[in-house]
């Protein structure tokens, strides 16, 4: 059985402050279920069968042999599951990617589109097949009832098809075909390695980390590595990671919170293979009828149309995006209790149905998120989930974080 040692993380794969500052562009609530999608990640989980008898390590040994693992070739199947403690996405993720539009048929939109379908993860029970081979070559399908959904990275090119639509979203990378460009959209682990790393990232002073134990997981023998914040006041409870006791590739990652109650994010291989894949896993063409959406074509649409994300919010457009968007943003306090302080050009206020800014299909989905607040900082609205929080307040600040509700309020409170 393996030791219960802990470590101390020295911070040095980023810090918690660097990753906080990358998710401060999710300054509304519609993007709250983004920040959990891009925690959730399309990575891997599943149920143990046994605890089996490993020779000990330390949980420093463990991290070390994370970060030491060169598997890049696998296939598998992986079942995930996710209580954000929100009504379930489905089709409102396009809504909310789109800028308010109604349907995939208006020109630029797919339902083949990454941005808009990986949100769906955010929510319910999925399960996925995926394959990697090398950095050039990855594919990840999302399994429906009745449709299949596939992201394919091959070189320089990524394909998505949506079979229920038969729509097809391209897009060509330019320069080298080498690059270690991800299918998925930036910030959306596809390994389950990058999902332990973007976790390991925010350890420091502030994190307790210790080897809790063995595990079997899809067959394979591996150590659990426990992750738990130090600090009172963030969401997160705990983060468990079972670690292939063999190659160090972690097969299965749960998320906690500190509310109780069920995982967050439970997400694991169910089946898993090592070998390298069969070519035809990267291929793809288009079917015979399928509409082909170009990604140029879709941006500069979405550009147009003011739909990225945050379009239907007035004055957001540019929030988190480029040097304005750091020069708005701050970070208050350290480790797991880091929040986000955004501002709003011109001090732009949360914006309503009544005013005709926000679609009656979102404004319903905001409202099921929502608190009415005050203090110091006057009032707002506390958005939630059971991961990620959000106060907007009426004079055009936004504070963002893994941290409670009141831990929102005193962070206001403190800087008004």
């Amino acid at each position: 059985m393996a030791a219960n040692d802990s470590a101390e993380t020295n911070g040095g794969t980023g810090g918690p402050a660097a990753g906080r500052r990358k998710a401060a562009r999710y300054i509304v609530p519609v993007a709250v279920a983004g920040v959990a999608a891009a925690t959730i990640g399309l990575v891997p989980a599943l149920a143990s069968t046994g605890d089996p008898d490993l020779p000990e390590i330390t949980a420093q040994q463990l991290i070390e042999k994370i970060a030491a693992s060169d598997t890049q070739q696998l296939s598998g199947t992986v079942k995930i599951s996710t209580d954000l403690g929100i009504p379930s996405l489905g089709g409102l993720a396009g809504t909310f990617a789109r800028g308010g539009g109604s349907g995939a048929s208006d020109k630029g939109d797919s339902t083949a589109d990454p941005q808009t379908k990986l949100t769906e993860l955010a929510s319910g029970t999925h399960t996925l097949r995926v394959a990697a081979d090398g950095p050039d070559k990855q594919r990840v399908s999302i399994l429906e009832n009745a449709a299949e959904y596939s992201l394919i990275h091959n070189g320089g090119q990524v394909w998505a098809y949506d079979s229920g639509t038969n729509q097809v979203y391209h897009a060509s990378e330019a320069g080298d075909s080498s690059s270690k460009r991800s299918p998925a959209p930036e910030g959306v682990p596809t390994t389950p390695k990058a999902l332990a790393e973007q976790v390991l990232k925010a350890a420091g002073p502030t994190t307790s980390v210790t080897v809790d134990g063995t595990a079997q997981v899809a067959g394979r023998d591996a150590y659990k590595l426990l992750i738990k914040p130090k600090q009172s006041g963030s969401t997160i409870g705990s983060v468990t990671v079972a670690v292939d006791a063999k190659n160090g590739v972690p097969l299965k990652f749960t998320l906690l919170p500190s509310s109780g109650g069920k995982a967050v994010v439970d997400a694991g291989f169910t089946q898993v293979d090592f070998a390298k894949p069969a070519a035809s896993s990267f291929t793809f063409t288009p079917p015979k009828g399928a509409e082909v959406t170009e990604a140029d074509d879709a941006k500069a649409q979405h550009k147009a149309d003011g739909a990225d994300g945050l379009g239907m919010f007035p004055g957001a457009e540019g929030l988190g995006g480029g040097e304005q968007g750091a020069k708005d943003t701050k970070v208050i306090g350290e480790g797991w209790n880091a929040i986000a302080e955004i501002s709003t050009p011109g001090a732009a206020a949360l914006p309503s149905k009544e005013s005709g800014d926000v679609p009656a299909e979102a404004q319903q989905f905001l409202d099921s998120l929502g608190d009415k607040v005050s203090g110091k900082f006057g009032s707002g609205t506390v958005f939630k989930t059971r991961l990620v929080n959000a106060l907007m307040t009426d004079n055009g600040k936004v504070y963002v974080g893994a941290v409670t509700p009141d831990t929102l309020v005193k962070a206001a409170n403190d800087a008004a």
